[in-house]
């Protein structure tokens, strides 16, 4: 009898032999046939139901997995001038992928919205996953293009509010789709150029008024694929949830637990409570209980609320709106710990010495109920003496206990020495009609440390657990800086005239070194900016590669699963492990554990960006008015057409073209990030001070231009050529590792 190959085999098969994917070919290479090739047309059917494969006529894939050769579609350069490109057709969950593309001498100039015919190769472990060598340019397809219509005699214009696309596109008589000037739209290109040179397109969706208050969020929405409407089952599903009873849990709703979140929190899914440890063997040390809403008991593995939470892969959140992962019945009623309800939990009792070390904890599935919800404002205050009629009763049981747990937590935070970047964070304040009225610092209170080093020490102990009870799981990964960005600052600390330890293994300790050096000098935001220019990027992975910038061994996200899919995976892990129900990890999500990771890793970045487009425009909406008013600033980014600046007042972001830094010519060297004069011998380097005058600000796209008027409170030496001859001679460590840079080969993290 023929044997038919497992779904493990299959997709092995198909990972190791790209091009030979049809079912002729995985039938071949497993002896499949006569009759038996039904079975193995059913089995391949069974996988494209589950999502572990993914069809294109007659050739299978694992879904998100690119073709050796395919079409690509190019999306112009990023700011360090690497020309990108996206899939043309993308059949995996969320945004495609970012590509690479490697040109070569004589290959044809490509621009964004060109498609070319490319040989990928995969790069997993890079901040691409693929780079493309160009094979052939092939004619342009029909593409999109978001942005603001403008009614003509016939037919129309749009203009595009993406800050990076200048081409306006017509829209002929009878393409308007009903739209109105002023619009905001979306189209897709439609036909020839016009005569007088515009790409047509006609208009495909009308999405209101970009003007309307609290639109920003809505363009960055529309923009970045974010779903925000929940299919009807997902809805059905959700409302269709039940609350569990008290079997098979633990009784904590006599613990002094507490929630502690900003003011406007709608959700709450943690909570808090610790008092002194009874034992005296451990003198002066406490017990904490961190629970966390059980929202595995409402999400299962497969199911529509399931899969809409993958897809989404977190909560995004904007200055005006937040778009969940999971539909407010869940998120904001029966998930959240709210006050003087009984709520399902995951709970984690831990035990540490007043040294704030670890000794022991313990999980359980619990039930709760919430003594009071609390504002990191009102816990401060009655910390710091000032106790309100609601914060006074709970001094000596909740508060006094809380942050005397904190205290040694933040004892053991000093031993560990995690990164101690120090960069200010700044708060949009919206008004009601969403305008913008002010750009405020954020504040950081004892409070959220107290928040923070709890969370941090669950995420530990559940990694731990995890590992211990060999389970798989999600881990949240920071790897430690490449050689080259560990270059780049140590050339930045040099030049400021502070050291960075070279020549032995890299630890935290030695970047707060730096940071410490630094601190209340005329350097210190630049050591700051710099270093966090150094970092790598977090990323969700089932193997684990450390924290390094927690100093942590193993680490996971366990306390936020309302708004991180990762966290529901690792609560699932917990379930399983510890064999609570059958809730836990299903077979399938542990084949699967690494498409997950890269998805949802792929879906935290994309809410990254929406959140910061959506930054950019309420900024530059609130700065429209100040045109030609001058800012302090620093330089934050250099690139091959002009520098970054962030503002000190707002923390905007504007550019500063170089064809306005005066009459000479600059030399971009994208190593240093500098930007060296080719007359004067100016050198413009990231952190430098900066005036600037603001010369434009285009709220619909967040686009701000800049004028540079002084550099390290000098004016920019103005000459009479444009000589492109040799760059003035630099120092030889910076010409060393210009020629190294040359000869190696460019490899990417990820990020």
């Amino acid at each position: 009898m023929t044997r038919i190959p497992s779904k493990a085999e299959i997709l092995q098969w198909i990972s190791d032999n790209p091009t030979q994917t049809a079912k002729r070919d995985i039938a071949r290479a497993f002896g499949v046939k006569g009759a038996a090739r039904i079975d193995l047309k059913r089995l391949l059917r069974e996988m494209e139901d589950e999502g572990a494969l993914a069809k294109r006529k007659k050739t299978y894939r694992e879904p998100g997995v690119l073709p050796p050769v395919t079409v690509l579609k190019v999306t112009g350069p990023d700011d360090a001038g690497d020309l990108l490109a996206h899939p043309a057709i993308w059949e995996g969950e969320g945004n495609p992928p970012a590509i690479l593309i490697e040109t070569r001498p004589g290959d044809p100039a490509l621009g964004a919205g060109d498609r070319v015919l490319a040989r990928l190769t995969a790069t997993p472990e890079s901040e691409h996953p693929y780079t493309a060598a160009p094979i052939r340019r092939i004619a342009a397809s029909a593409r999109t293009v978001l942005g603001i219509f403008r009614k003509g005699s016939e037919g129309g214009r749009i203009l595009p509010i993406d800050k990076g696309e200048t081409r306006e596109w017509g829209v002929a008589p009878g393409a308007e789709g009903g739209a109105r000037d002023g619009e905001l739209v979306e189209g897709e290109a439609a036909g020839p150029k016009h005569r007088m040179g515009l790409p047509q397109a006609r208009i495909t969706q009308r999405l209101g008024d970009p003007a309307a208050p609290k639109a920003v969020s809505l363009i960055a929405i529309h923009q970045h694929g974010i779903p925000d409407h929940f299919p009807d089952a997902v809805l059905a599903e959700a409302e269709a949830a039940r609350e569990p009873g008290l079997e098979g849990r633990e009784d904590m709703r006599d613990l002094p637990l507490v929630t502690i979140d900003p003011e406007d929190a709608r959700d709450h899914d943690d909570a808090v409570a610790a008092w002194p440890d009874p034992d005296p063997g451990n003198p002066g040390g406490h017990v904490l209980v961190v629970a966390i809403a059980d929202v595995a008991h409402y999400v299962r593995p497969a199911s529509a609320l399931d899969r809409e939470a993958r897809k989404r892969g977190n909560s995004v959140y904007f200055p005006d709106r937040v778009v969940p992962m999971l539909p407010d019945h869940l998120s904001g009623d029966l998930c959240s710990l709210h006050e003087g309800v009984d709520r399902p939990c995951i709970a984690l009792r831990m035990r540490i010495t007043a040294r704030g070390q670890k000794i022991g904890h313990g999980f359980s599935r619990a039930m709760m109920r919430s003594a009071a919800s609390l504002s990191y404002h009102e816990v401060q205050a009655a910390q710091d003496g000032q106790p309100t009629e609601r914060t006074a009763p709970l001094m000596e049981r909740v508060i006094t206990p809380l942050f005397a747990a904190y205290e040694a937590l933040a004892q053991a935070r000093r031993d560990r020495q995690p990164l101690d970047i120090d960069l200010p964070e700044r708060r949009i304040v919206l008004s009601d009609e969403g305008r913008v009225t002010s750009v405020a610092f954020r504040e950081r209170l004892e409070a959220h440390r107290l928040i923070e080093e709890f969370m941090v020490l669950a995420n530990v102990a559940a990694a731990e657990t995890l590992v211990e009870k060999r389970t798989p799981l999600l881990f949240r990964v920071h790897e430690e800086p490449k050689p080259d960005k560990l270059e780049a600052l140590r050339e930045v600390a040099e030049a400021a005239g502070l050291t960075l330890a070279k020549g032995q293994v890299l630890r935290t300790e030695h970047l707060n070194r730096l940071l410490s050096q630094a601190e209340g000098t005329d350097h210190d935001e630049l050591i700051n900016l710099a270093t966090l220019r150094a970092m790598t990027q977090a990323y969700y992975n089932a193997e684990n590669f450390g924290h390094f910038g927690l100093s942590l061994a193993k680490y996971a996200h366990f306390t936020s699963p309302i708004r991180r899919y990762s966290d529901l995976v690792v609560h699932r892990g917990l379930i399983s492990a510890h064999r609570w129900g059958p809730d836990g990890l299903s077979p399938a999500e542990i084949e699967t554990l690494d498409k997950t990771a890269t998805h949802i890793s792929d879906m935290e970045r994309r809410a990254m960006m929406a959140e910061r487009d959506t930054t950019d425009r309420y900024l530059a909406a609130f700065l429209s008015d100040r045109i030609g008013a001058e800012f302090g600033g620093r330089i934050s980014g250099i690139a091959r057409f002009g520098l970054f600046v962030k503002l000190d007042e707002t923390g905007a972001d504007g550019l500063v073209p170089i064809r306005t830094l005066g009459d000479e010519f600059f030399h971009f060297d994208a190593e240093s990030q500098t930007l060296l004069g080719a007359d004067s011998g100016t050198l413009i380097t990231v952190g430098q001070r900066v005036t600037v005058r603001l010369s434009e600000a285009v709220p619909i796209s967040g686009g701000l231009l800049l004028e540079l008027l002084t550099l390290d409170e000098r004016d920019l030496p103005r000459v009479a050529s444009r000589s492109r001859g040799p760059a003035p001679r630099r120092k030889a460590g910076a010409a060393k590792a210009r020629d190294k840079a040359a000869q190696r080969k460019v490899k990417r993290t990820r990020r």
